[in-house]
C-alpha cells in the first residue's frame, strides 16, 4: 500500500486554506485554521486504498529536525507539500529537507502561488517533482491512482530534462462529490476559537467569487461562478463532527457565504429542523445580506458575520473596485447590531493611491462602525492578484521585499507615502481601535468565563506591545 504524508511545513503559523496565506502571529482575535485542503485530499486518497498521515507543523512546533525524523519513521511514498507565497523561502527548505532524506520521495507542492509561478519554480527548485495549480483535490486523486502524468490536467512536473504544464483543471462543479474531511488524522483540540478555546471546526460550503477585488486572490483560485454544497451535504458533515469529535463550533468557509439567499435559507431551515445545537460565523459582502436573512441566520446558530470593508474612503473603495459604499457598511453592521450578531470588519491599508488622509478616514470610519472586532490589515501583493500587476508596473516595490512581513508591516509603498509612514498609521489604527476605554468596557462585560478572559487578556498584550 502507497504511504501518503500531507503536510504544512516548519514556518510560522499560517492559516493557508485557499485564498487565505496569512500568518497569525499578528492576528489578535484569529485562530490558526484546520489544514482543511490536506484533510480533503488525504479523506480522497484513503479511499484509493493508501496509507495517509498529516501534519501541521506550524501548530505543532515542528522543525526541519522533526520534519526529517517523521520521513524516517513513517517512510512515505508520496509527500504533498502546502507552500504559500508569503513563507515561500521557508517552505522550500522542507522539500529539500525530504528530498535529502530519501531521494526516491515523490515530491508535491500545492498553493494558490503556482497559478502564477510553477515552470520557474520547477527549473529553480530541482527537489519539487510536481506542482499541482488550482484546486487539488481531483488532480491529487488522479496522481495517487498512479495515471500518466501526461494526462493529468492541473500540474506542471518533470518529464526527464523537460518540464512540461498540462492545461488547467476545470473547477469542481459539484462540490458533494468531495469526501468530508480526514478530522481522524489531525489533532482537533489545536484549532479552536479564540475566545473560548472550544475546538472549531471549518466546514467547506461554498467557492468561488464573482467580484474579483484588486488585492484578493479568491476569483483567481476559485473562479467566477460561486459552487454550492448542498444543505443536506453540509448537515451530514455537521453531524459526524458532533457525533465522532464532539466538535459544536464551526466557521462556514466560503468566498461568499451570502452571494445566494435561496442557499443561505435552505441551509438555516434545515439547522434548525434538525436541531443540532451549534454555534458557527460565516462571511458576506455588506452588499449581499438584509435583515431577513440575518434573522434567520441568528437562529440557526450564527453568532458573527465577517465582512471586507477595506476602506473609510468611497474613492478608495471605487479605485479598488469593491462595488460598496461606505451607507451600505454602516446599515449593515447596524441590522447585526440590531439582531444580537457579531460582526468581524477587515480593513486595508497602503493601498496604492492612498494618503495619509484616506487612511485616517479608514481609522475613523473602523470606529464609527464599532464592530466587536476589526483587522487592519497593510496591503500585501500576493501572486495572481490584480494589485500584484498594479505594483511590479508603478514601481511601488519590489518582488523580493513582498513577503517579509505581509499583511501586518508594509512591503510596499503607496504613491504617496513611504513604507515607514504606512506602519506608524497602521499601528496607529489598531490602537486607536482597540484602546478606547469604550471599547475596553464592552469586551469586559461580555467575559463570563476564565478562559474568555485569559483570551481577551492576551489580546490585549497583543495590541499593546507587538505593534
Amino acid at each position: 500500500m502507497k504511504k501518503i504524508f500531507l503536510i504544512y511545513p516548519p514556518s510560522v503559523q499560517m492559516n493557508r486554506t485557499a485564498r487565505c496565506q496569512q500568518p497569525v502571529k499578528e492576528l489578535i482575535v484569529l485562530p490558526p485554521l484546520p489544514p482543511s485542503d490536506l484533510m480533503y485530499c488525504a479523506a480522497i486518497a484513503q479511499k484509493e486504498g493508501t496509507i495517509c498521515k498529516i501534519k501541521d507543523y506550524s501548530v505543532e512546533k515542528g522543525d526541519l529536525n522533526t520534519l526529517e525524523k517523521d520521513i524516517l519513521s513513517f517512510r512515505p511514498d508520496i509527500v504533498l507539500v502546502n507552500i504559500a507565497s508569503t513563507t515561500f523561502e521557508t517552505d522550500i527548505k522542507a522539500v529539500e529537507t525530504i528530498k535529502k532524506t530519501d531521494k526516491n520521495i515523490t515530491t508535491i507542492v500545492t498553493g494558490a502561488h503556482f497559478l502564477t509561478f510553477n515552470i520557474s519554480v520547477l527549473k529553480e527548485h530541482a527537489d519539487i517533482d510536481i506542482i499541482i495549480r488550482g484546486e487539488p483535490e481531483i488532480t491529487f486523486k488522479e496522481i495517487v491512482q498512479g495515471r500518466d502524468l501526461n494526462e493529468i490536467d492541473g500540474i506542471t512536473f518533470r518529464n526527464g530534462d523537460e518540464i512540461k504544464s498540462n492545461k488547467d483543471r476545470q473547477f469542481i462543479e459539484d462540490l458533494d462529490i468531495l469526501p468530508f474531511p480526514a478530522r481522524d488524522l489531525i489533532k482537533n483540540e489545536l484549532y479552536t476559537r479564540p475566545d473560548t478555546s472550544e475546538k472549531q471546526a471549518i466546514i467547506r460550503a461554498a467557492a468561488g467569487c464573482p467580484y474579483n477585488c484588486f488585492f484578493c486572490l479568491a476569483t483567481a483560485v476559485s473562479g467566477e461562478k460561486v459552487r454550492y454544497r448542498s444543505p443536506d451535504n453540509i448537515i451530514a458533515e455537521i453531524k459526524e463532527c458532533i457525533n465522532k469529535y464532539d466538535i459544536r463550533s464551526f466557521v462556514f468557509w466560503s468566498d461568499l457565504f451570502t452571494a445566494n439567499k435561496v442557499f443561505v435559507k435552505e441551509l438555516c431551515e434545515k439547522l434548525i429542523s434538525e436541531d443540532l445545537k451549534i454555534k458557527w460565523s460565516s462571511n458576506s459582502r455588506v452588499d449581499t445580506i438584509d435583515e431577513e436573512t440575518l434573522v434567520l441566520m441568528k437562529k440557526a446558530g450564527c453568532t458573527l458575520l465577517s465582512m471586507g470593508i477595506e476602506s473609510g474612503s468611497q474613492e478608495i473603495l471605487d479605485k479598488i473596485g469593491k462595488k460598496i459604499t461606505k451607507e451600505q457598511a454602516v446599515n449593515t453592521v447596524k441590522l447585526c447590531k440590531k439582531h444580537g450578531l457579531q460582526t468581524f470588519t477587515y480593513f486595508v491599508i497602503g493601498l496604492p493611491w492612498e494618503t495619509k488622509q484616506n487612511i485616517m478616514e479608514t481609522i475613523n470610519f473602523a470606529i464609527e462602525l464599532d464592530a466587536d472586532y476589526v483587522n487592519f490589515y497593510t496591503a500585501t501583493v500576493l501572486a495572481g492578484s490584480r494589485m500584484y500587476n498594479y505594483v511590479i508596473e508603478n514601481s511601488l516595490g519590489e518582488m523580493k521585499d513582498f513577503y517579509k512581513n505581509p499583511y501586518y508591516y508594509p512591503c510596499v509603498k503607496t504613491h504617496y507615502l513611504s513604507k515607514e509612514e504606512i506602519v506608524k498609521l497602521h499601528k496607529y489604527a489598531v490602537r486607536k481601535f482597540y484602546l478606547r476605554p469604550k471599547y475596553i468596557i464592552k469586551k469586559l462585560k461580555e467575559i463570563k468565563t476564565a478562559e474568555q478572559l485569559k483570551n481577551y487578556f492576551r489580546a490585549g498584550l497583543s495590541v499593546l506591545f507587538k505593534r
